[in-house]
């Protein structure tokens, strides 16, 4: 056998000096977020900077838009749709409430209550969603059509009077109605609240509950004072998670809704596809609904690093 030298001071590597060594430690994260940085850039930000361009164009898609800085365009987006802004604004504030009041007790259950089945309920939670989208939309005609065990137990019990009377429903029918399109939201959208919500909730620890009973705390004073404001980051996310997809979705309002329950996603469809003219203006809608959307998205952010939220 060949003895193996001991290497020599003079063949240790040679340590960089301390100005490199500080320079590649700078410089190590930025190479690290250069491919997320570069993905954001090209399929968020161009696409963005493309649609504040086109919303400023003139022209129709056989001669082609020239920018022209028609500013006009904005006006139409504003003054002509309000139906559309006020019916997207509606149906999702309304599926974000829904949501949270179905998910926070479904996830408050799983949480604290659900033991060993933890993972299994979570998976069920989630299953619905490795489906597609429209199909889980359409399963919603079948469930809401006029002679289905659910609708006719809601005539039975003379729920529709009531819905009817607010104007969510028409007569006996459910389907082709504002309470079908929330309703088609709510289910498709729920997994959004529940996952940050049972996220927040799990990291609980299950003592503090155990003191707030030693200090004498009923139950409901135990969750406004403890469990509510340390799950508030699980209702921020899950609210945010629900209502930014919801407010522009329109897939419901198409398939399980009616003309008079339009939303602002169908306009712009409809401008882009089937209107020759349409591209400024429903690039128009797009940004109004992308700043709306930031604005309402930022103020409650900024509300909900308070206690006023709570």
């Amino acid at each position: 056998m060949t003895a193996v030298a001991p290497t020599s001071a003079a063949e240790k590597p040679v340590e960089p000096p301390p100005a490199q060594r500080k320079l590649r430690r700078n410089l190590t994260p930025w190479v690290l977020l250069l491919p997320g940085l570069l993905w954001l850039v090209v399929f968020f930000l161009v696409p963005i900077l493309t649609s504040v361009s086109a919303s400023v164009q003139q022209g129709d898609y056989d001669d082609g838009f020239k920018l022209t800085w028609h500013w006009a365009n904005y006006a139409d987006a504003i003054t002509k749709y309000g139906t559309q802004y006020l019916h997207s604004g509606i149906y999702s504030v309304l599926c974000t409430v829904l949501c949270l009041a179905l998910g926070y007790p479904v996830a408050y259950f799983i949480a604290f209550k659900g033991g060993r089945w933890k993972s299994l309920l979570m998976a069920l939670v989630i299953v619905p969603s490795f489906t597609s989208f429209l199909i889980r939309t359409i399963a919603w005609k079948t469930i809401l059509a006029d002679n289905s065990p659910l609708v006719r137990t809601l005539s039975d019990l003379h729920v529709l009077k009531i819905t009817t009377a607010l104007g969510w429903t028409v007569g006996d029918h459910v389907l082709a109605s504002p309470a079908a399109v929330v309703c088609g939201m709510v289910y498709n959208f729920l997994p959004f609240t529940i996952l940050p919500l049972y996220t927040s909730l799990e990291k609980i620890d299950p003592r503090l509950h155990e003191a707030g009973h030693d200090l004498y705390c009923n139950t409901f004073t135990t969750w406004r004072r403890i469990t509510l404001p340390l799950s508030m980051p699980g209702v921020i996310g899950g609210t945010l998670l629900t209502f930014i997809p919801a407010v522009g979705d329109y897939i419901n309002a198409q398939l399980l809704g009616n003309p008079n329950t339009g939303v602002v996603g169908q306009k712009i469809e409809d401008l882009f596809l089937r209107n020759t003219q349409g591209y400024p203006v429903g690039s128009a809608i797009s940004v109004v609904m992308m700043v709306g959307t930031l604005i309402l998205v930022m103020s409650y952010i900024r509300k909900a690093g308070t206690e006023d939220l709570i």
